[in-house]
């Protein structure tokens, strides 16, 4: 049998529980939710305190955690673990009254149809709202002065969707005038270019396709938005079954007649040995052209979104 694909060193992989905030994206399918999940488990028995914001999500983080369903409101979900699904609507809302100080000032402003027209139509509004609110957790301090959470994982939208949230506040810096949004677009900024505070993790698959587009997330992070890159996390590595050689051999025969034993035998080896191929490929193409050593989960071929498992790629990550 083949070994495991080793790992090669570390060139760029700073701690991420020394960040404040973590920008979780890749492409759609590839397991973003699994990832903040497990990240969230890694940080907080680390003795980090972790909030988990989702952007208006399916919810399944509260399956994975084994918590009651997460609405609008922050709750805790786990062992130093909160998270909240935000509505734009209601981040909205939250955000007017933390501008205006005052609920009678917000409702006379903004508990009204035209207003509310109107923000709905500002291109990024909804997008700000809750990249906004995400950050703002950042800021929020305890009594004793300490920070309410040590770490805010965002679990951003799909790959196309999150690069244009990240724009959002640079848009408000270019186009806004100066004002509390302009303020605080240009406080979240700074946050999100600073690499000892914020940090960007993409996940994606051992497949051709999430690995091109993981390829061009983070040049796009890099290049257009200067955003570090902390993670880049590669879901579902099989573990090969066959060498280079094997995999050769086996994709070389053709198809073998008949419904038996021997014939289904082969084709599912030509089968596993072209996925293993692809995944190798896929592998050495994030390794050689990212700034930052992938790290590997498993394929689990049991449910992932449950409990057991989330620990169980927690200690992967961690």
């Amino acid at each position: 049998m083949a070994q495991a694909p080793s790992r090669p060193p570390q060139r760029a992989n700073s701690a991420l529980e020394e960040k404040r905030f973590l920008f979780v994206t890749g492409k759609g399918g590839v397991g973003k939710t699994t990832v903040c999940a497990a990240e969230a488990v890694a940080l907080a028995q680390k003795g980090k305190r972790v909030l988990v914001a989702m952007c208006n999500a399916k919810e399944r983080l509260s399956t994975m955690l084994g918590a009651e369903l997460v609405g609008s409101e922050v709750v805790p979900v786990g062992a130093n673990i909160w998270a909240v699904n935000m509505d734009p609507e209601v981040a909205l809302d939250e955000y007017g009254m933390m501008m205006l100080k005052s609920r009678a000032l917000y409702k006379l402003i903004f508990d009204n149809k035209y207003v509310r027209t109107f923000f709905r139509a500002v291109p990024g509004m909804q997008e700000w709202a809750m990249l906004g609110k995400a950050w703002f957790h950042t800021t929020e301090l305890r009594e004793d002065g300490s920070n309410r959470f040590d770490v805010v994982i965002l679990d951003a939208p799909a790959t196309g969707h999150g690069l244009d949230m990240l724009r959002v506040p640079k848009v408000i810096l270019d186009v806004v005038p100066p004002g509390l949004l302009r303020r605080d677009a240009e406080r979240a900024w700074e946050l999100f270019q600073n690499p000892a505070l914020c940090a960007a993790v993409l996940v994606t698959l051992p497949e051709e396709m999430p690995t091109t587009e993981t390829i061009e997330l983070a040049r796009a992070l890099q290049g257009e938005l200067s955003i570090p890159i902390g993670r880049i996390v590669v879901n579902m590595v099989l573990p090969p079954l066959f060498s280079k050689t094997e995999r050769g051999a086996l994709e070389s025969v053709g198809p073998v007649p008949g419904e038996d034993g021997p014939a289904v035998s082969i084709a599912a080896g030509r089968r596993r040995a072209s996925r293993e191929r692809v995944q190798a490929e896929s592998l050495h193409r994030l390794s050689e052209e990212l700034p930052v050593t992938p790290s590997f989960l498993p394929q689990l071929f049991e449910d992932a979104a449950q409990p057991h498992a989330i620990r169980e790629l927690a200690k992967r990550l961690a």
